[in-house]
């Protein structure tokens, strides 16, 4: 399924409109190279994200494991490192040519091309997912859709990790990694509204984590729980 596909019955009127999802897909084919060269030991030395990761993987196995969804997973390091933890992980990403880059890096682990606003992925299939940073070029509009076709997937009860740029407000990012031009708004969210989106979608929000929060790039984790049984 590529990130085009429009979902049947009661379409939203944000999917219209996918120029966005477009800019997305052909900005991260381009810098798909430079970007994963950055990447590869972007999780080095990051003891907050990699405490993050680690409670994640320890609440996939204490919901008994399973397949788990790295979701905008672009050069798959996060996925390598989660596979590397002893999860069942694979990754989708709406760029091909990431996933390119992915499976180049990482062989023997599924990568496959995929949009978050419509996974391909049967109900209840997924004993986790995770979700780094990969929600920020997505409009506010499509976020609680996005958020509701994940719990869609989730096994009740499974964990989510969401990471996201921390603050207020959205800029167009027109040049990226490696100086390649790029196309895609960047937005950042306070956790009070994603954990607000989260709890519509029907998911239990159990904990957050501030990073770098008086620096020049806060971020924000938040952990949260699928609709129970």
């Amino acid at each position: 399924m590529n990130g085009d596909t429009e979902r049947s019955g009661g379409m939203d009127s944000w999917l219209a409109d996918t120029r966005w999802l477009a800019d997305t897909r052909s900005s991260y084919d381009t810098v798909a190279t430079s970007y994963a060269e950055q990447m590869r030991e972007s999780l080095d030395g990051k003891t907050y994200l990699l405490a993050a990761l680690r409670l994640f993987v320890e609440a996939v196995r204490a919901a008994g494991g399973g397949p788990v969804a790295d979701l905008g997973c672009g050069p798959g390091h996060v996925t390598a490192h989660l596979r590397r933890s002893g999860v069942d992980a694979f990754g989708i990403d709406v760029s091909p040519g990431m996933v390119e880059v992915a499976r180049a890096d990482h062989p023997g682990i599924r990568f496959e091309v995929g949009s978050m606003t419509g996974l391909d992925l049967a109900d209840g299939s997924l004993a986790g997912a995770i979700a780094f940073w990969s929600l920020v070029h997505v409009p506010d509009e499509a976020v609680p859709v996005v958020l509701s076709d994940i719990g869609r997937v989730l096994r009740p009860d499974a964990p989510l990790l969401i990471g996201f740029h921390a603050g207020d407000g959205s800029r167009l990012k027109t040049k990226g990694y490696g100086g390649h031009p790029m196309r895609v708004h960047v937005h950042r969210r306070s956790p009070a509204l994603m954990g607000g989106w989260l709890r519509d979608a029907g998911f239990t929000v159990e904990a957050e984590l501030l990073t770098d929060p008086a620096g020049e790039h806060p971020g924000a984790l938040l952990f949260a729980r699928s609709r129970p049984r």
